[in-house]
């Protein structure tokens, strides 16, 4: 199987899965005794914050680390760092959003300057910042080195985001799986939907992934094949004078 045919076929897969997470999401789990109809909410966005702070973050933090060693020093963990980076600032966005539309009801604001929010908030803008560094003219083993270390840098704001709930009196709840007892607080058809959209949402960055490390791949060959070309122009302008 090409890589073109796997990107494909997970792409499929994963749109199958959300769909189906949806459905159960919406029509077949029931309401919450407490939060009501609101708890569907929790069928996006923990699956959201986990693509954006490990998933994402965390390819971004060790594709930079392998490029900073010399032994495994080469483009291709650069270009999937700065892959990961691009997707996970797209899921942390998302993860913003939809914690906003849930806290509205839940905490009578859409924005406060919680523990957890504000981490979030800041690694965001961290990668943000990571992406425009690339932006910056340079020589491609300097951008990349200092973007590698840039990325680690950010990602030490994950573990602060993963553990302000437990360091800090926040407004935000602690996790519903993965929390210190590993007691799930969520059962049933509830939590097989959960893992559902964990699933799901994980097969949607590694298809978004694929799709931009091959765009990456495109953008930096045709930067080559205009600088060789510029590079002919000018010898040829040489010898004619």
């Amino acid at each position: 199987m090409t890589r073109r045919q796997l990107t494909k076929w997970v792409g499929v897969v994963s749109l199958a899965a959300a769909i189906a997470d949806v459905w159960l999401g919406l029509w077949v789990t029931p309401p919450d005794v407490n939060q009501g109809d609101l708890v569907r909410l929790v069928y996006i966005h923990p699956a959201l914050a986990w693509v954006a702070l490990y998933l994402a973050f965390g390819v971004a933090a060790i594709c930079s680390i392998l490029y900073l060693w010399p032994r495994t020093r080469s483009f291709t963990m650069d270009r999937i760092a700065a892959a990961s980076v691009e997707v996970g600032v797209v899921f942390t966005v998302l993860t913003l959003i939809t914690g906003s539309i849930w806290g509205r009801p839940t905490w009578g604001v859409w924005w406060t300057w919680d523990a957890r929010l504000t981490s979030t908030a800041l690694l965001a803008v961290m990668f943000i910042g990571y992406l425009a560094l690339r932006r910056v003219p340079s020589d491609p083993h300097v951008r990349a080195r200092r973007c590698a270390i840039a990325a680690i840098i950010a990602a030490i704001d994950v573990p602060i985001v993963h553990f302000s709930v437990v360091w800090w009196q926040t407004l935000h709840q602690g996790a519903t799986v993965l929390n210190p007892n590993l007691t799930p607080t969520i059962h049933g058809i509830m939590a097989w939907t959960l893992l559902l959209s964990f699933l799901a949402f994980t097969g949607i960055f590694v298809w978004m992934l694929l799709v931009r490390f091959d765009m990456a791949v495109l953008e930096d060959a045709g930067v080559d094949d205009g600088l060789e070309s510029a590079l002919i122009d000018r010898r040829a302008e040489g010898s004619s004078s």
